[in-house]
């Protein structure tokens, strides 16, 4: 299966975890990251997520980001 996440998914790790759906929406996107690893999903990317990443005024969010693109 091919998965596209959006810049939100990718960023949601960062957000504040005490709010519950935020926490949940986060456990989601590793649970994907994690199948994406294993092979089980295919992760699927576009010229506006880097785009947008390259935005991301975090340098260190940003490269965080841009290594889960290399490893998959």
């Amino acid at each position: 299966m091919r998965i596209y996440l959006d810049n939100c998914c990718y960023n949601r790790p960062y957000d504040d975890q005490t709010q519950l759906k935020i926490s949940l929406e986060t456990q989601a996107k590793l649970l994907i990251q994690d199948c994406i690893k294993n092979n089980k999903f295919q992760l699927v990317s576009s010229y506006i997520l880097i785009f947008e990443n390259a935005k991301n005024p975090y340098s260190g969010k940003k490269f965080s980001i841009l290594k889960l693109w290399i490893k998959a």
